[in-house]
C-alpha cells in the first residue's frame, strides 16, 4: 500500500540503461553491422549507406533520446567513412550521409516527446495510484475476532483509482466493515468514497445500530452527489459471534461454511445511499471457521464469451484453503483467468474468517501490588 517516503526518480541520462533502451541498442547496432556488412561486400560505390538511418529511428521506438542521438552519430559516422572510402564522392552519397544525420536529429526528437509523454503517464498513474491508496487504507491481517485481508482489482493497466471502497474497525459495538461501490469512475467517484468512507469512520463509533449508521451515511452522499448518482453499500457487524447485516442495493455477501455457499439474502431490498433507503437486519450466528466474503459488483459482472464466473459454486474451493489472504489471491487468479485478463468494471473483495469467541483477559497485577492483593 502505500509508502511514507518518496522515492526519487533517476535523472535522465544517470543510472541503468533500461530495458527498453538496451532492446533499442541491440537493434540498431545489428542493423548498422548489418548493411555495413552489405556495403562492404557490395565494394564501392557505397550503395545502401542510406538504409543506416533506419538504425536510430528503430531505437526512437524504445530508447531514451539521448541514446538515440548517440546511435545517430554513431550512424552519421559509419556513412561518412564509407563516403570518404570513395575515390570521389559522388552527390548521390553526400545527399544520403546528409539524410543520415537528418533521420538521426529527427529520431532524436521523436524519442524526446515519447519519453516526456511517458513519464507524464507514469507520473499521473502514480497520483492516481495514491489517491487510491489514501482511500482505502491497509486492512488486518487481525481485527477483533475476525482474521482480515482485502483486494482491490483495477480493470485498467494503467491506474488503479475508481469507487469501490471497504474498511473494517474494531468499535465499541462489535467489529464492523462496509463494502460499497459509488456510481462512476474516475477522480469524481474517488471523492464520494472518501466521503463515505469518511463519514463511516466517524459514524461507526457512534451510533450502536447499524440502520443509524446507513442514516447518517445517506445523508452524507445526499449532500455530495446529483440525482442520478448513489453508493450501493453492504454494513456488517460481528459481536460476540453475532453477524448482523444490512445492505443498501448491494451484492449479498456469501457465507463460507463447511463446504457450503450461503448467499446472505436481506430479509428485504433496500435501494442505495443516496435514496433514503430503510433497511431491515439479517442476523446470523457464526460459528469458528466461517469465512464471509464481501465483493463489488465487478465480481458478478466479470465474464468471458458471454458467460459469467461462476462465483459461488467455485467460492469454497478457491476461498476456503490457507488463510484469508491466500483465498482472496486464489480468488484474483482464477478470475484473471477467466475473463482473460479483461475486466470491466473495478473489483473490491474483502475477506474475513471467525475464529471463534474473543478470549477474556485478565489484567496483570503489578508486583509491587502483589503482596496487597494477597493480604
Amino acid at each position: 500500500m502505500l509508502s511514507g517516503v518518496r522515492s526519487q526518480p533517476l535523472q535522465p541520462g544517470r543510472g541503468p540503461l533500461s530495458p527498453g533502451s538496451r532492446a533499442g541498442i541491440g537493434a540498431a547496432l545489428a542493423l548498422l553491422a548489418l548493411v555495413s556488412a552489405v556495403e562492404l561486400a557490395d565494394g564501392r560505390p557505397a550503395h545502401y549507406i542510406a538504409l543506416m538511418a533506419a538504425a536510430p529511428l528503430v531505437a526512437a521506438a524504445l530508447a531514451s533520446w539521448r541514446v538515440v542521438l548517440g546511435l545517430g552519430v554513431l550512424a552519421t559516422g559509419a556513412g561518412v567513412a564509407f563516403a570518404l572510402a570513395e575515390p570521389t564522392t559522388s552527390l548521390v552519397t553526400a545527399v544520403n550521409v546528409a539524410a543520415i544525420a537528418l533521420a538521426a536529429a529527427l529520431a532524436a526528437g521523436v524519442a524526446a516527446v515519447r519519453q516526456r509523454q511517458a513519464e507524464r503517464i507514469a507520473e499521473l498513474t502514480r497520483l492516481a495510484s495514491v489517491a487510491q491508496q489514501a482511500v482505502l487504507r491497509p486492512l488486518g491481517p487481525q481485527v477483533g475476532t475476525l482474521a482480515v485481508a482485502a483486494r482491490y482489482i483495477s480493470s485498467t493497466a494503467t491506474a488503479e483509482i475508481g469507487g469501490d471502497l471497504y474498511e473494517v474497525m474494531d468499535t465499541p459495538y462489535g467489529v464492523r466493515m462496509i463494502i460499497g461501490d459509488v456510481r462512476g469512475k474516475g477522480l469524481d467517484a474517488v471523492r464520494l468514497a472518501s466521503i463515505v468512507l469518511g463519514s463511516y469512520r466517524h459514524v461507526a463509533y457512534e451510533r450502536a445500530d447499524l440502520r443509524a449508521v446507513v442514516t447518517d451515511l445517506d445523508r452524507a452522499v445526499a449532500r455530495n452527489v446529483g440525482d442520478e448518482d448513489f453508493v450501493t453499500a453492504a454494513l456488517v457487524e460481528e459481536r460476540g459471534g453475532t453477524l448482523t447485516i444490512v445492505n443498501c442495493g448491494h451484492p449479498p455477501p456469501l457465507l463460507l461454511r463447511r463446504g457450503a455457499v450461503i448467499p446472505l439474502e436481506p430479509p428485504a431490498p433496500a435501494p442505495p445511499l443516496g435514496f433514503m433507503p430503510v433497511v431491515r437486519p439479517r442476523v446470523e450466528r457464526l460459528e469458528p471457521g466461517d469465512r464471509l466474503l464481501l465483493f463489488t459488483d465487478g465480481l458478478g459482472e466479470a465474464r468471458r464469451d458471454g458467460e459469467f464466473f461462476p462465483t459461488a459454486d467455485r467460492a469454497w474451493r478457491l476461498l476456503g484453503h490457507g488463510t484469508v489472504a491466500d483465498g482472496l489471491a486464489s480468488l484474483e487468479t482464477a478470475l484473471v483467468e477467466w475473463v482473460h485478463g479483461r475486466l470491466d468494471d473495478d473489483i473490491a473483495l474483502v475477506l474475513m474468517e471467525y475464529s471463534g469467541p474473543r478470549a477474556a483477559v485478565t489484567a496483570a497485577v503489578p508486583s509491587w501490588e502483589v503482596g496487597a492483593a494477597e493480604s
